[in-house]
């Protein structure tokens, strides 16, 4: 047909097969699982067609075809994370500190300020500079807790502006479990440790529970960041707050703390509109503490 590309099926003739594919009952079953894909496949199948019957051009599909805002204008993507507006659209390069003493020896750290960055860890935090040198950063945001900071003093250097030091980039306190090894937590405290590394959302001692609060820190965290003045900023913090600052940026709660990971000297980048709604760009990106000529 005239107008038609025949050389690779379009979506809607993709989706019509699908269709066809499945036999009823089993069409049933998914479509109740997966509404989702089937009712996309319905919407774009029945758009796929004109008045006429007649099977419509790729280009006449595309622009039938629903699309959701925040694909297209980003707009109501995801929930704003700041109290107002925002003067612009802004960018933030997230760095996770280099390898520490501790974990090297596998302990819990949290909030402790007693465990130090490694000589391994001031490598890779300066394969994160390297990478990094190109971009012309307004600020930089650190943890004050001593692995961050020596972590960002290395990443920062040769920068004019001064480094920020904000507590809510702050590991949460756990307690007694800070500087005991994984594997002597697990022995002595299985059940705590148990909630901690299964269901961290419902861990708790004494009353309170650290990753919970970590996410009302990481928003407290968001809005002083996102509301400094410039467009682009870097912070270097530590794992824990990495993860809840990820995690509230794209609108998801605590229970999924350990969905997201990030890797000593691992690279995260997300974009704000100026309705503080974020969108991320990567994540935990590693390749540059392998290979030289690799610049973000």
């Amino acid at each position: 047909m005239e107008g038609v590309i025949a050389a690779k099926p379009h979506l809607g003739e993709r989706l019509t097969f699908i269709n066809r594919r499945f036999p009823r009952r089993m069409h049933t079953t998914l479509s109740r699982n997966c509404p989702t894909l089937f009712g996309l496949s319905n919407s774009i199948v029945s758009r796929a067609q004109d008045t006429s019957n007649n099977a419509l051009t790729v280009e006449q599909l595309v622009n039938k075809a629903p699309t959701t805002g925040g694909a297209i204008d980003f707009k109501g993507g995801t929930l704003p994370l700041t109290y107002e507006p925002l003067s612009t659209s802004k960018e933030v390069t997230l760095v996770r500190h280099g390898l520490s003493s501790w974990n090297s020896e596998s302990r819990i750290q949290g909030s402790s300020d007693l465990s130090i960055l490694t000589e391994a860890g001031g490598m890779q935090a300066e394969r994160c500079r390297e990478v990094l040198s190109k971009i012309q950063f307004d600020q930089c945001f650190s943890s004050p807790i001593s692995r961050a900071k020596s972590s960002a003093k290395l990443i920062w250097q040769g920068r004019e502006q001064p480094l920020v030091f904000l507590d809510t980039l702050k590991e949460p306190h756990l307690f007694f479990l800070e500087g005991m090894k994984n594997a002597d937590a697990r022995k002595q405290y299985p059940e705590l440790y148990t909630a901690w590394r299964e269901d961290p959302a419902s861990f708790s001692v004494d009353g309170i529970y650290p990753i919970v609060n970590l996410w009302e820190t990481a928003r407290k965290a968001w809005n002083e960041i996102l509301l400094s003045p410039g467009q682009s900023f870097l912070v270097v913090t530590h794992k824990s707050i990495l993860r809840a600052l990820i995690c509230t940026a794209l609108g998801m709660g605590p229970e999924r703390f350990r969905a997201i990971d990030v890797n000593n000297g691992g690279i995260t980048r997300l974009v704000f509109n100026q309705r503080g709604e974020a969108m991320l760009h990567f994540l935990n990106t590693t390749a540059h503490l392998y290979n030289d000529s690799i610049y973000l």
